[in-house]
């Protein structure tokens, strides 16, 4: 049963970071791309970013992402992750990981973890 659990949100002021991260369990992790999606209020979801099986090539980031927000992986521990630096308030929203690449993932399966980014 593919598990995928999420974890590492919060609420920050604009300027600071987060690191997110997901726990996969019950499949292949190494052979699968992954990608983090979220969801901000009232919104539908949003591809955010997308990372090779094995970490290496060029991960692909959404433009309002791209330069503040860094993808990585670690196979031995099953393990997807999130850098998040310089946020904003439009940051604001649910982080899901999910299986898949940018044109193609799953429907989210886990809970999300919630970011807010507020003054």
């Amino acid at each position: 049963q593919v598990q995928l659990v999420e974890s590492g949100g919060g609420l920050v002021q604009p300027g600071e970071s987060l690191r997110l991260s997901c726990a996969a369990s019950g499949f292949t992790f190494i052979m699968r791309w992954m990608t983090w999606v979220r969801q901000a209020p009232g919104k539908g979801l949003e591809w955010v970013s997308t990372i090779a099986p094995g970490g290496g090539g060029f991960p692909d980031y959404a433009d309002s992402v791209k330069g503040r927000f860094t993808i990585s992986r670690d196979n031995a521990k099953n393990m997807l992750y999130l850098q998040m630096d310089n946020l904003n308030p439009d940051d604001t929203a649910v982080y899901y990981c999910t299986r898949g690449t940018r044109t193609r993932w799953d429907p989210p399966s886990g809970q999300g973890t919630r970011v807010t980014v507020s003054s």
